[in-house]
């Protein structure tokens, strides 16, 4: 096969990574890559918001399969265009993409099918949600309906700040037009898990559950981002809570997305929040997480390109999917100042030296500049390791990282803490 990744981050380096070691796999191009992706893949300088541009790409080097990494081509459409034109694409139509392109639709959608979920209200105008902040008592959580880019959720600890967020939602549009709604949720309390699956219309398969760091410093502090790290399996998503998630939650989304008529095959994300009711779904995203792939995929035993081949055929209940008993671990290095304002540019040292060490190293926001690997992001690079234990993957992630060095650099040092104080504690 010959196969096209969409996208330039650590997710889609992970997704090339894990493509490249199909048997079935002959070359790889990637839409525009990163410098990371350029030592797996031919990198085409075609954004990911080019869909034509992409199409004609497909049509002219007669790619086999299309896999999309980023969620706003899924949500704008693109599925629908290369499946008109009858070229195979993994991913979900822009219907099923609401399911993450809107928030309001997801959680309307959970209600219909009787997903378990925090309660909700959606507001239109910023002054009846000032009214219903006032009403309420902290903590709040606001989501603005739209794509955000992973920042749009607020949890806010007191009435004043909750005002606050949403006057800098809906009135200064820091989201833009996806500040159009906000949903005021209710807060749950409880371990975040996350777990993806590969669903194609009619069978899905789940991939080990997760943890991500959102905050952007140790011990959960500072603004959200779009990921600081992440581990996988964890520790409190056991077998019983396995099972719950499988039936309360994986079979009535599945369910209701074939009765309601969403389109294509590809991967849904489940927020979870295990909760003192049980598990609950926070939110739905339509294609895989980031940091949350650099640490499935690694455990992922099967064959990804056949997996996601099989799955636009709706034939993934005959290939062979089945993830590790290992652990893995991954460790966001990022530019100073980000999730805000950041300088690019930098030299990156120590890459080859973290490998040796036994990581692997996803490459989010770099480029090439005369010869040299420089940062061109907020996230910049994605340090992996995996081993038999939570902590042996903890410990030689951390390992890797100390081996890497640019300017202004900056990680979280609480990666998995959480996750290896219930591992010891026996939760």
């Amino acid at each position: 096969m010959k196969v096209l990744v969409i996208g330039g981050g650590g997710r889609e380096h992970t997704l090339v990574w894990k493509i490249a070691q199909s048997q079935n796999v002959e070359k790889i191009y990637a839409a525009p890559g990163n410098a990371g992706i350029a030592e797996l893949a031919e990198c085409v300088p075609v954004g990911a918001d080019r869909y034509e541009a992409l199409l004609s790409f497909a049509d002219e080097r007669d790619i086999d399969l299309t896999v999309v990494g980023p969620e706003a081509p899924l949500v704008g459409g693109i599925v629908d265009l290369f499946a008109a034109k009858g070229r195979r694409i993994f991913g979900f139509d822009s219907s099923g993409a609401r399911l993450e392109g809107s928030k309001v639709f997801a959680k309307e959608f959970m209600r219909r099918h009787g997903v378990p979920t925090g309660g909700f209200e959606v507001y239109e105008r910023q002054k009846d949600l000032l009214e219903a902040i006032e009403r309420g008592e902290p903590p709040y959580v606001l989501k603005a309906d739209g794509l955000a880019a992973g920042k749009g959720v607020v949890i806010a600890e007191s009435k004043r700040e909750a005002l606050v967020a949403a006057a800098r939602i809906m009135k200064e549009r820091v989201f833009g037009s996806a500040g159009d709604r906000v949903v005021l949720e209710e807060f749950l309390e409880g371990p975040e898990i996350s777990i993806l699956a590969l669903f194609d219309g009619e069978s899905y398969r789940l991939f080990a559950p997760s943890q991500d760091h959102k905050r952007a410093f140790d011990g959960d502090g500072g603004p959200n981002t779009g990921g600081m790290g992440a581990y996988a399996p964890v520790p409190a998503a056991d077998a019983a809570f396995l099972e719950r998630v499988r039936a309360e939650i994986a079979e009535p989304t599945f369910e209701g997305m074939r009765k309601e008529g969403f389109g294509g095959a590809g991967v849904l994300y489940f927020g979870l929040i295990l909760s003192g009711d049980g598990p609950r779904v926070l939110e739905y995203n339509c294609r895989f997480g980031d940091p949350e792939t650099q640490v499935i995929l690694p455990l992922f035993a099967g064959d990804l390109a056949e997996a996601m081949f099989a799955a636009t055929e709706r034939r993934l209940g005959e290939v062979f999917f089945e993830n590790s008993p290992d652990s893995a671990a991954c460790i966001v290095i990022a530019s100073g100042g980000y999730p805000g304002d950041y300088e690019k540019g930098y030299p990156i040292e120590g890459l080859d030296e973290a490998r040796k060490r036994g990581c692997i190293v996803f490459h989010a926001g770099t480029k090439i500049d005369g010869g040299r690997v420089v940062t061109a992001g907020g996230r910049v690079l994605g340090v992996t390791a995996v081993d038999r234990s939570l902590e042996g993957a903890l410990d030689r992630a951390y390992d890797g990282v100390a081996a890497i060095r640019f300017e202004k650099a900056f990680h979280r040092t609480d990666i998995g803490r959480k996750g290896l104080e219930r591992a010891r504690d026996g939760i």
